[in-house]
């Protein structure tokens, strides 16, 4: 029988403890639009895509990662991916209905088997995407997610099975990236308390990744790593804090998979893997951002 499978990610939800700076940031800084606000909840769009957001905010004593949502093609396939995933081993923390929110829909939640809460939705109401403008630095919309894991390979057999992703590439046993439409990469595990690493937005171009650079400069946001490129999907990237330490990327030209050719890679763990330009680390003290500690929204049904 084939199996059903998610066909973008759709929106990342942070409880953060300062919630004001956030909000600026997000709206002011990142270049995102504020599209609602409700139940201490608030809600931010990307200008070049049609999902009705694509970060929700609240307030909590604690940095946590409250909710990762991604996006199926129908309600048929909300119910069969909720079926795998429970059958994969998810913890069920609501059966297929009316989804939570503003944008409304038909939604399932479960934990994954770190303890993240994880939503599949369709029948959002979905807004009007626009093309950006050159000079435009802001992002078109969600690119990726990289999360850390204490068993890798289990996760990724997870997402597999649960969600229908498929492997693009490894950097030796360090890194894997996962697929779930053309796009090279929507998900990326790596080794480590489980937590998530960061969050990639797409912008318009290289250019436009270097104009977002200079916007963050100038607003006082300390780059954290690059420009750079990588290899496993080609994309560039700049790497920032928000005020609350979630950990942010630009990136850009991430490549397409061709699914009746592509073949995995494995790459070799080396600096110019990572970042085959070499330029990441010329600016001194800027260094990859570091994940040390599990999520405190582990096991947490959302808010």
């Amino acid at each position: 029988m084939p199996i059903a499978r998610v066909s973008d990610l759709q929106y990342i939800a942070h409880a953060v403890p300062d919630l004001v700076a956030e909000r600026k940031f997000y709206g002011e800084t990142w270049g995102l639009t504020e599209v609602a606000e409700a139940h201490g909840k608030v809600y931010f769009a990307a200008e070049g895509s049609a999902y009705p957001f694509v970060v929700r905010l609240r307030q909590d004593d604690e940095k946590k990662t409250d909710l990762i949502g991604f996006s199926a093609a129908s309600r048929a396939d909300v119910d069969a991916i909720f079926a795998q995933a429970v059958a994969a081993g998810a913890t069920p923390i609501a059966e297929p209905g009316p989804a939570a929110g503003p944008a409304g829909g038909y939604a399932a939640r479960f934990f994954d088997p770190d303890g993240r809460a994880i939503e599949v939705i369709c029948d959002t109401e979905n807004r009007v995407a626009r093309t950006l403008k050159p000079g435009e630095a802001i992002p078109v919309g969600l690119s990726h997610i990289v999360l850390h894991s204490p068993d890798m390979k289990g996760l990724l057999k997870f997402y597999e099975d649960a969600l229908g992703f498929r492997v693009s590439d490894w950097i030796g046993q360090f890194m894997v990236f996962m697929r779930c439409n053309p796009a090279h990469h929507r998900l990326a595990i790596m080794g480590g308390p489980p937590a998530l690493n960061h969050v990639a937005f797409d912008v318009s171009s290289v250019d436009e990744m270097m104009r977002g650079l200079a916007r963050m400069t100038r607003d006082g946001v300390k780059l954290s790593w690059g420009p750079g490129r990588h290899t496993a999907g080609n994309n560039t990237f700049t790497y920032y804090l928000t005020p609350n330490g979630n950990a942010v990327e630009y990136t850009s030209d991430l490549e397409d998979v061709d699914e009746a050719t592509w073949v995995p890679t494995t790459f070799e763990m080396r600096p110019d893997i990572t970042d085959q330009w070499g330029t990441g680390r010329i600016i001194m003290g800027n260094v990859p951002h570091v994940t040390a500690n599990a999520d405190k929204g582990l096991w947490c049904v959302p808010a």
